[in-house]
């Protein structure tokens, strides 16, 4: 897979909203990054926050799909936002190399997590098991038609 060249529109489509967008402006200077990297489908950093340590922030390039250490409740966080626009509008500050530790292990849990979910979509079900679904499903069907009868 080859790395995406995003635009800042596409990344501002990726935003859960506007508040984000500007508070991500705000940490869109390689400056604020001690630490950029990207590799064929990943991109990642550090961005100092208010903390000891630094936010540790990831973007595999596959879905997209974001990681960050940060307490935000919205995906993709500020950090991400912010990671994001660096690599559409600033890619030159981001340098080609391997991913760290704290990286291959995030990506490695999803690629685990995605072939577990494969496996169990693709895992035949036995007669037992279907026979014991259909039975459970007759069973809220007449719950239902009882209900109504009511």
């Amino acid at each position: 897979m080859t790395k995406p060249i995003w635009s800042s529109d596409q990344v501002n489509q990726l935003a859960p909203d506007t508040a984000s967008i500007k508070a991500a402006k705000k940490l869109n200077k390689p400056a604020k990054w001690p630490l950029l990297g990207v590799s064929e489908n990943t991109l990642w950093g550090e961005c100092q926050g208010s903390g000891k340590k630094p936010y540790q922030t990831i973007i595999d390039f596959a879905e997209p799909a974001f990681k960050c250490s940060c307490p935000s409740r919205k995906f993709p966080c500020k950090h991400g936002l912010a990671l994001a626009f660096i690599y559409a509008e600033q890619n030159h500050a981001v340098t080609q190399s391997q991913p760290p530790a704290w990286v291959s292990d995030w990506l490695e849990k999803r690629q685990q997590k995605q072939a577990k979910k494969v496996a169990q979509e693709t895992k035949p079900v036995d007669d037992a098991t279907l026979k014991k679904r259909a039975a459970a499903q007759q069973k809220r069907q007449q719950k239902r038609a009882d209900n109504v009868d009511r």
